[in-house]
């Protein structure tokens, strides 16, 4: 199977199945010198992790992290230094269930790529989805947190702002709500907890599931990453967004709203700061203009749609064309959405890594 790498400079190869003994990446491009902790890739590991709530899986893995190949350890026994070689991060599986799957070993699950995926390699894996399964995106956060390292100054950040017909108030917006340990839907709305529990336990206790929009932001990013024809840092963006499992739509900035309004609504008008620079007075381009970053925030927002794993019966066949209907057991998240924040947090930051590091291959800037 090919395609298993994203990125150009900052390329990261992951491999690994949902049911395998272990899932990793190989992160190559990370320059020499690059210096982090192993705590702060386990940090956003933990972030991810199933089990933490009844909102999501409660397949418990503890996605514990070693990196084998790579970095140097410094004296404090805590920080490792990149050494500009590939770096190996390898996450163990402990907590499989493969006979949670044995009824649907010939049957083909509404919604998921079971039917496409044999079509296209002539066979599956019905564990979980195996190489499909969304356990494949834990690796993608451990780059992600070393990505976040390369672009100096810069702060990725996400959010889950709706969850099925239920939005947050951006008037309430707190970015240092979201991690707060009585925050299982990393909402920045501190009065959205309540509705949103309402909600997804009725969802939950009917058997079915729902989506969620995430919005992911990156501060502190220089003007000048991207290009403006086949290598648009927003493309790729987009790109890697819409590669996480289960995204449907991703925008930029305004996105589709862009399309309703008019063209002195939209632009973003400019003045000269205090410092001589220009100053935008609004950002709805997202921090991308013609394909190039800006220097303002980079704003993305991605659709997630609702868990197709789910107790409801839906109509579907097996293998022999055979009419069935297929029940999905096991342990599954009812809102998939909830745990794709610091999965898209690390798909932004490593798109913007790779410009960066392109950027400055190109230009000597950076």
């Amino acid at each position: 199977m090919s395609h298993n790498t994203f990125g150009h400079l900052f390329r990261v190869t992951t491999w690994g199945e949902s049911h395998g003994p272990a899932i990793g990446c190989v992160v190559d491009g990370c320059p020499p010198g690059i210096r982090f902790r192993l705590a702060d890739i386990q940090a956003e590991l933990d972030r991810r992790r199933p089990g933490q709530s009844r909102f999501v899986t409660q397949r418990r893995e503890p996605d514990q992290v070693r990196i084998l190949s790579g970095v140097l350890p410094e004296d404090d026994g805590e920080t490792v230094v990149s050494t500009g070689t590939p770096i190996s991060v390898m996450i163990e599986n402990v907590d499989q269930r493969s006979k949670d799957y044995s009824e649907i070993a010939e049957r083909y699950r509404p919604g998921h790529a079971d039917y496409s995926y044999e079509m296209k390699y002539g066979l599956r894996d019905y564990r979980g989805g195996g190489r499909s399964s969304a356990r494949e995106t834990a690796t993608r956060v451990a780059a992600g947190a070393i990505a976040r390292r390369i672009v100096p100054g810069m702060v990725v950040r996400g959010a889950l702002v709706a969850i099925g017909e239920k939005e947050i108030d951006r008037g309430n917006w707190d970015w240092d709500f979201i991690d707060h340990p009585e925050n299982p839907f990393f909402t920045p709305d501190p009065k959205s907890i309540s509705v949103f529990t309402e909600y997804l336990d009725e969802i939950r206790k009917s058997g079915s599931s729902v989506g969620a929009v995430i919005e992911v932001v990156a501060e502190g990013v220089p003007p000048g990453l991207g290009a403006p024809l086949y290598s648009k840092l927003d493309q790729d963006i987009c790109a890697n967004l819409m590669s996480i499992n289960a995204v449907k739509g991703v925008e930029i900035g305004n996105g589709f709203a862009a399309a309703r309004i008019r063209g002195e609504e939209n632009a973003d008008e400019m003045r000269t700061g205090v410092d001589g620079q220009p100053v935008f007075l609004s950002n709805n381009a997202g921090g991308i203009l013609g394909g190039i970053s800006t220097g303002q925030p980079i704003v993305a927002r991605f659709a997630v749609k609702p868990t197709s794993s789910i107790l409801t019966p839906r109509k579907s066949v097996d293998r022999s064309g055979a009419e069935v209907e297929v029940v999905t057991k096991g342990r599954h998240d009812p809102c998939v959405g909830i745990r794709a924040v610091p999965i898209g947090e690390a798909m932004l930051a490593c798109a913007i890594a790779d410009h960066y590091l392109r950027h400055r291959g190109q230009t000597g800037k950076g």
